[in-house]
């Protein structure tokens, strides 16, 4: 038996599921990809064991079949035929033939009794949101979760359902970043997972910015998010998250709005000559004026000043300008709101006309 399909229906499915597969693995198995056809329907699978990606492919053929290929591999091949190809892929002995016209590749292949799957999935609730609003809550609070860190639940992102809303939580001890909205319907009870990074990078590279719908189910061990073209299932972290509330500042005795563009390129500008280690930016605020200091061991130094109509006392406090430029960057409002207590108490960055997105900011000594 074989499959026949176009490089057209293939190439996109084939995508989403390359993503997943690493190119080096302990297990050669985890750099395949499955094909299985049935009843005139076909899946491409891959997985890494800790994240499994089913992809729909819109045409197939008559017949079962399933084979194995190497992942990347294929993708390349089927990248580097024409447009109109169309792909015969077939078992041969221990190998797989993918032809198109005149060319013929033989490959490796391994028993598809070999191919890993995702273990049970049991859905403790669901509930369905549109691609654009859960990429979106995605992208304004994936950059402030930590890499590699000991405290193992912090390199993922929480994600907390309540009856009404689905907030999204990342923090590194450093930063913050809280941003939440409205599923397409009232969720039952609350809940709270931990979903490990790359299953939130691997979220990003698959979601676009429409209004088709997504469904997520939540499981004791498993996310799994479903669309018309993909089901993509991801392990949790298994941890009990911090209390972030606890580091939201209840009270800000200064609050600045600033023009967003503005602010951003001033710190962007600075962050030139700031120190290439500890990335450091001093931020003065007095006399109508915020000032941007920066500084470096060469003996550099970057002065910048922007007006603000802030009248009270003035106060002077560190930051790290990545953190200061990633979060303003993230809000995309015309204006930023910029909340300050003391040199020794972390800085909230929002728009000035809501309350999420929010990001809290801890001050660094210069």
């Amino acid at each position: 038996m074989q499959i026949t399909i176009t490089r057209e229906d293939l190439i996109k499915p084939l995508s989403y599921v390359t993503g997943v597969v690493e190119k080096r693995q302990t297990l050669p198995v985890l750099s395949f990809v499955l094909l299985h056809q049935q009843d005139g329907q076909m899946t491409l699978t891959g997985t890494d064991l800790e994240i499994e990606i089913i992809a729909k492919v819109n045409r197939a053929g008559a017949g079962d079949v399933d084979i194995t290929l190497p992942a990347r591999k294929l993708f390349d091949i089927c990248r580097a035929l024409p447009g109109d190809a169309e792909i015969n892929i077939m078992k041969e002995g221990d190998k797989s033939i993918v032809k198109s016209g005149k060319s013929r590749f033989t490959l490796m292949a391994v028993p598809v009794a070999d191919f890993p799957v995702v273990q049970a999935f049991q859905c403790e609730q669901a509930f369905t949101i549109t691609k654009k609003s859960f990429k979106k809550l995605l992208e304004q609070t994936h950059f402030c979760m930590a890499q590699q860190d000991v405290r193992y639940y912090l390199n993922g992102l929480l994600l907390e359902l309540t009856v009404k809303k689905i907030r999204a939580v990342a923090t590194d001890g450093h930063r913050m970043a809280i941003s939440e909205t409205e599923p397409g319907k009232t969720v039952k009870g609350d809940k709270q997972i931990i979903v490990p990074r790359k299953g939130v990078q691997e979220l990003l590279r698959l979601l676009e910015d429409t209004d088709d719908p997504l469904e997520l189910e939540f499981g004791t061990n498993h996310l799994r998010a479903k669309t018309s073209e993909f089901t993509f299932t991801t392990k949790l972290i298994d941890g009990r998250y911090p209390d972030y509330n606890k580091v939201i500042p209840n009270k800000l005795s200064k609050r600045l709005s600033l023009d967003r563009n503005l602010f951003r390129e001033t710190l962007m500008r600075v962050a030139i000559l700031s120190s290439e280690k500890y990335r450091g930016v001093r931020l003065g605020l007095g006399n109508k004026a915020l000032r941007f200091t920066a500084h470096n061991p060469e003996q550099e130094e970057a002065l910048e000043e922007i007006s603000t109509d802030y009248p009270d006392e003035g106060m002077e406090i560190g930051f790290n300008v990545n953190y200061m430029i990633e979060a303003t960057s993230a809000l995309h409002t015309d204006k930023v709101e910029l909340g300050l207590n003391d040199p020794n108490s972390s800085c909230t960055l929002k728009s000035p006309d809501s309350i999420y997105p929010q990001y809290v900011i801890m001050p660094m000594r210069l």
